[in-house]
């Protein structure tokens, strides 16, 4: 008997997130299932560790389900090396994460907890997808996007990953007929113009709400923004190699 693929489920909008909880149901088709994912919510958290508290792991029951939970008090990243460290005893076959309630597309990639643990699991030698839905709400609708999470997850079994490479999926909210399918795209060049909401507490303190929009820069139509705004799913690989390879000429001709 063929023996099935392990795949390690996580996410940064914590366990209980009606996003993991999908993607759990979604993974369980196809193998078998370890979550190991934050216990509160760690949005925005980037690729940030925990080195000054203690982390705790603890096994879980949320759903009724084969799959093997934990909830653990760190970040994302925290949670891939728990799990490839304390609790798995052999390296998953695929790393999984989301799904994301909100848009990781375009440079949002570098502060995601999502793709910050997928791109941990990748950076530990395990094949790894983020995903994401364009939907901020706590009960977004996550059913469109079932078959198309399915069709990568088998491809990336079948076929893996080039070394060094984890894929981001950003899949538009729409329903599944109105879904034009998956684009293979480039991160667009855009910017978040961060601006404070600056307010005052009862007790006469300032405080802050972090408030911005989204600048898209970007033109092409080989961009994940272009896809998602016209009605597919983009799909960017990503590296964790951030080298500027094609700056490396330029800096040696300086007088150093």
């Amino acid at each position: 008997m063929q023996k099935k693929p392990l795949i390690l489920v996580t996410n940064d909008d914590g366990i209980t997130a009606p996003g993991i909880r999908m993607l759990i149901q979604i993974m369980n088709k196809i193998g078998d299932v370890v979550v190991v994912a934050p216990d509160s919510p760690q949005s925005g958290m980037g690729h940030a560790i925990t080195v000054n508290n203690v982390l705790h792991c603890n096994p879980i029951t949320i759903d009724e389900g084969p799959q093997i939970e934990y909830s653990c008090s760190g970040t994302p990243a925290d949670c891939v090396k728990m799990a490839k460290t304390e609790i798995l005893n052999r390296t998953p076959d695929l790393c999984v994460s989301g799904i994301n309630h909100g848009s990781n597309s375009s440079i949002s990639v570098l502060y995601s907890g999502t793709m910050s643990a997928a791109i941990e699991a990748g950076i530990e030698g395990i094949p790894a997808i983020g995903f994401s839905l364009l939907d901020f709400d706590w009960h977004a609708d996550f059913r469109a996007a079932e078959s198309f999470i399915k069709k990568i997850v088998l491809n990336v079994l079948l076929n893996g990953l080039p070394e060094g490479v984890i894929l981001n999926v950003n899949i538009p909210k729409l329903k599944k007929n109105e879904i034009k399918g998956i684009r293979v795209c480039r991160q667009a060049n855009g910017f978040w113009k961060e601006n404070f909401d600056k307010r005052k507490s009862p007790y006469g303190k300032d405080y802050y709400w972090l408030t911005g929009e989204f600048i898209n820069k970007d033109n092409g139509q080989d961009t994940d923004i272009w896809a998602l705004e016209n009605g597919y799913i983009s799909m960017v690989p990503v590296q964790f190699d951030m080298t500027a390879h094609h700056a490396i000429q330029k800096l040696n001709t300086w007088d150093l």
